[in-house]
């Protein structure tokens, strides 16, 4: 059995790599005669590179060799990453991919497609790079009625986060030493704003709830704008900040799904995942909290993700492994606005006494907090649960105040 290779990067070097070191064990693992590395396709050349002789340049050839059986997609994006798998799946040929973006987008007509040709579409290390995940939810969790994940899903946000909480960087310094080390792009949008946590937490949520789950309905906010206070005064309030990926199953079939900074008690689970450390937290019916913690990216975990996907793909030829969810559906993903949550507020006024007392009256009583070095004018409060809406309705009829950061309380 043959396997080829789409995008020769950091993912896709990675599999070659240990496709070729682990090759005996791997084809005895995937119940195969043998399991090789054929192509590899990619448009630049890698002339000094172990595989330099199975490069391509030309898609076709893998589409139409039928001794290619199984394609891995590393190119990532979703063009033409989506067009070459459709393709395959169609023509039969069972595809494993690493690219969180296309699944997110695309997955329940990708799996659709994978079922109809008896094929599998695989997707382990789109979610936790080298934690396994995927699998774990699909089999092993399969008594439970999953009601909620949570998790932080971004080792670049986590390691800038810590770097925050522990050594007292600024975001912006923090942010370039996380660049200096390679844990940061060049351009960090994808990270920072929370864009490739969410397509993660999309996929996690339609593996638990079974629909299909569009990023774009899923708000979603980054960590630029967090500073040294609000650290402090997490600190204050017993606990810390992190990026944190949410979905809950709601009692009238509704989803909530949220990306933002978040505050976690200190005795949490997550509180401790620190660096560029992943955890996603499972809340079940039976099982309870589960939580899976490891690195969530880089070359060999991710690369190992992928292969036990190839092995998975072999060990079951010729017959699809039933990986599906539904189509994506109108009003599936509940307003955020209307999810109950706790504030952290910090804000400012020119009579910090008068406005405690307003947020008292507005509120209920507040969580007054503190921290060392905030001027006279700054002060920071945690208010009772409710709606977004609700909350942030009340914090506009607050007479004098500035409000300069919200932060969500998390129950994990």
């Amino acid at each position: 059995m043959n396997v080829a290779v789409m995008g020769y990067g950091i993912v896709g070097s990675g599999v070659a790599e240990v496709l070729a070191k682990k090759h005996d064990s791997i084809a005895k693992r995937s119940l195969q005669e043998d399991l090789s590395l054929k192509y590899i396709l990619d448009i630049r050349d890698f002339p000094d590179d172990p595989n330099a002789g199975k490069f391509i340049k030309d898609f076709n050839v893998i589409l139409q060799d039928n001794s290619v059986q199984i394609v891995v997609e590393t190119i990532g994006g979703l063009h033409p990453a989506y067009d070459y798998v459709l393709a395959c799946l169609q023509a039969g040929k069972s595809v494993v991919t690493s690219n969180k973006e296309l699944v997110a987008e695309k997955g329940d007509e990708l799996l659709a497609t994978a079922k109809e040709h008896n094929v599998n579409f695989l997707f382990e290390a789109s979610v936790g790079g080298g934690i396994p995940i995927i699998r774990p939810i699909s089999q092993c969790l399969a008594a439970n009625e999953l009601d909620e994940i949570a998790g932080i899903l971004n080792g670049t946000t986590n390691y800038i986060l810590t770097q925050m909480i522990t050594s007292g960087l600024d975001f912006d310094t923090a942010l370039k030493q996380a660049q200096e080390l390679g844990y940061a792009e060049k351009d960090p949008t994808a990270d920072v704003d929370g864009h490739d946590a969410c397509r993660k937490i999309c996929i996690l949520a339609a593996l638990c709830f079974g629909t299909h789950v569009c990023p774009k309905e899923v708000h979603t906010e980054g960590i630029r704008a967090l500073t040294l206070a609000d650290v402090g005064y997490a600190r204050s309030w017993g606990g810390v900040i992190k990026l944190l990926a949410r979905a809950k199953r709601l009692d009238d079939g509704q989803i909530a799904a949220i990306v933002s900074p978040a505050l976690v008690k200190n005795s949490s689970q997550l509180a401790g995942v620190n660096d560029v450390f992943n955890a996603i937290l499972v809340r079940g019916d039976t099982l309870g909290d589960v939580v899976f913690y490891g690195r969530g990216a880089g070359k060999l975990p991710t690369a190992s993700a992928v292969v036990a996907d190839v092995v998975d793909c072999a060990r079951n030829w010729g017959k699809n492994r039933m990986l599906l969810w539904d189509n994506a559906k109108d009003a599936y993903v509940r307003d955020y606005l209307d999810y109950e949550t706790a504030f952290l507020v910090r804000a400012k006024s020119v009579d910090v006494p008068a406005a405690y007392a307003d947020a008292d009256r507005v509120f209920g009583t507040v969580q007054r907090l503190i921290r060392d070095g905030a001027s006279d004018s700054e002060f920071a409060f945690v208010t009772p649960a409710d709606t977004e809406r609700a909350l942030r309705a009340k914090l506009d009829t607050l007479l004098g105040v500035k409000v300069l950061s919200i932060i969500r309380v998390a129950d994990y």
